[in-house]
């Protein structure tokens, strides 16, 4: 993965009101993390993030920070996390890992099909996208932005599992290999598809007759109490009688 530019600055906020002030100014607060150094508050350019994310095939971007009035020229480093606000889309913040060129790192990348399945191009199948990352670990220089898998040959019923992917030069694909990361099923027939609405109409059928049961149980419980009240409030009735005899 090839390095890229990136400006920051010391933030001094951490405040609410004060990151909000900030970002009203068109900054984005960030934070900066390592084994070798000491976490660091920092702003970057709203500008800058986001043609930097833009322009980038995965939010896995590895840069050459800058940060104003820092000894250091240059300091490695990933964009580990971006959060994005739910609704706008625009970032938040941005949390960057630093990293040794000489050191192997962790990540999670994302992986993505290429070409077109023959189980879906012939047999009208559907691919199933199973796994969307993988977890791999590479020097920093090494690390992919994603990986591409070809399906093309891929059948109805098939699937291709992370041990049959080819890692690229210099790249350990982690945890199971076992796993399934892409597969084409069959097709849903106009059978399946009927006894599939059939069966959902049954569950509303049986819901609404459970209601309905539930209701009438209630009301027959409120009339054995009404009918056991009865007697006890004749009873009482007599009594009040007989004594103004």
């Amino acid at each position: 993965m090839k390095s890229v530019p990136l400006n920051a600055f010391p933030r001094a906020v951490t405040r609410r009101a004060g990151v909000k002030k900030l970002r009203d100014n068109g900054r984005v607060p960030a934070v900066i993390y390592g084994r070798h150094a000491q976490p660091q508050n920092l702003e970057l350019s709203k500008v800058e993030i986001d043609k930097l994310i833009h322009h980038s095939v995965s939010e896995n971007v590895l840069v050459d920070l800058a940060v104003k009035d820092d000894p250091r020229a240059k300091r490695l480093a990933l964009v580990q996390d971006v959060q994005h606000h739910p609704l706008k889309g625009n970032i938040l913040h941005v949390d960057l890992h630093e990293v040794a060129e000489n050191e192997k790192v962790t990540v999670q990348v994302p992986v993505e099909p290429t070409g077109e399945a023959v189980g879906v191009k012939t047999g009208g199948g559907v691919l199933e996208h199973v796994l969307f990352k993988i977890r791999v670990t590479a020097l920093p220089k090494d690390l992919p932005e994603q990986i591409s898998v070809d399906v093309t040959a891929l059948e109805i019923g098939k699937s291709i599992h992370l041990s049959e992917i080819t890692a690229p030069a210099g790249v350990e694909f982690l945890g199971d290999k076992k796993v399934v990361v892409f597969s084409v099923a069959a097709p849903i027939t106009e059978a399946q598809e009927a006894a599939a609405t059939e069966a959902a109409a049954g569950t509303g059928e049986v819901e609404m007759l459970k209601e309905k049961k539930e209701e009438g149980e209630g009301a027959k419980a409120e009339g054995k109490g009404d009918a056991k009240a009865a007697p006890a409030k004749a009873a009482a009735g007599e009594k009040k009688e007989e004594k103004k005899k």
